[in-house]
């Protein structure tokens, strides 16, 4: 490592295959904590680039558990994280109305490391136990529309990067790595990312596989659309900037998608809007998200209609009730 490490410093990159060996070395436990920390922290002070992103997925996939769902025509809808916005769970809600909406979702989500609560923080709170049997989680979708599933379960390889990535609580290339690592292989992905840069660079490896994807980045700088302002939307055929406005919905405050300080209070801001009994400002955002990812199943379908279809899926409770289905599970 301390031959890469200089190598790095001297403001040089590396090509796909270096990438994916250094990645499964730092799996496989061969680098040290401060290794990895000063690994980590190249790219803390430059972009990654194209062929170092690709090698670092590359070897994460191939070192994951894979499962097949298949037989499901599936969605996920996660984002990068790191936007150190702390806001409340936008994707993983959304993802509930998305189900309630008829469409199957394999959510990909972990616990947070730079946020209050993440995807796995909340489903854990309720009771959701995580898990990789193959038949437990094609269950849940013919059942509930809705799987989870916990990184941790199905890329245990990346145990010995976790501690180091707890420790800075900063934003990472791991970040930029999660939303592609989904073990299910999903043939459709929302993907909200916190930077334009990072949107071209998915946009540009999206483009070499045969998945159907949306990549949504807020240009004030959230993972998601946020509704705080403008967002870009970069897909297999177009590439635009959309308004609150042209979803037919206001303006939102940072103050209206604030997610809590801890996991409780994110839980109950979660439950609230599942309930019916979040703000405007959230189910609109909860909803614009939604509809976002039922659009990118099917770009010819109007996007004012997949904003009908996701808010009937909240509005009508049958998100919430999935969403109870799911985590009352054994």
């Amino acid at each position: 490592m301390k031959e890469t490490l200089q190598y790095l410093f001297d403001h040089k990159t590396l090509d796909k295959s270096d990438a994916k060996l250094i990645l499964r070395n730092m799996a496989e436990g061969k680098y040290n904590d401060a290794e990895i920390a000063a690994f980590i922290s190249v790219y803390l002070m430059r972009s990654i680039t194209v062929d170092e992103l690709s090698g670092f997925r590359d070897a994460l996939l191939e070192l994951c558990n894979p499962v097949d769902l298949s037989e499901f025509n599936t969605i996920d809808v996660c984002g990068t994280g790191g936007d150190e916005k702390n806001t409340f769970n936008i994707s993983t809600l959304a993802a509930f109305v998305v189900a309630g909406a008829g469409e199957k979702v394999a959510k990909h989500g972990n616990y947070s490391v730079s946020s209050a609560c993440g995807s796995s923080n909340v489903l854990e709170y309720f009771g959701y136990r995580f898990s990789n049997d193959a038949d437990k989680l094609k269950r849940e979708l013919d059942r509930t529309h809705i799987t989870f599933l916990h990184a941790p379960l199905f890329n245990p390889a990346m145990k010995n990067v976790a501690p180091v990535r707890r420790s800075l609580r900063i934003k990472t290339f791991f970040n930029m790595l999660g939303p592609m690592v989904n073990p299910s292989f999903p043939q459709n992905q929302l993907i909200g990312v916190f930077s334009l840069d990072v949107a071209r660079l998915y946009n540009y490896l999206y483009q070499e596989s045969s998945k159907q994807y949306s990549i949504v980045h807020s240009l004030d700088g959230y993972d998601e659309i946020s509704l705080t302002g403008p967002f870009r939307a970069l897909t297999r055929q177009t590439e635009r900037t959309y308004t609150p406005g042209d979803l037919g919905f206001g303006i939102t405050s940072a103050a209206d998608i604030h997610g809590g300080e801890t996991v409780e209070q994110a839980a109950t801001i979660f439950l609230r809007i599942l309930e019916g009994n979040g703000t405007e400002s959230q189910e609109q955002v909860v909803i614009a998200n939604a509809a976002m990812a039922l659009h990118c199943m099917n770009e010819s379908v109007d996007l004012r209609h997949c904003i009908q279809r996701a808010s009937q899926s909240l509005n009508s409770g049958r998100a919430l009730r999935l969403f109870k289905q799911l985590v009352s599970q054994e």
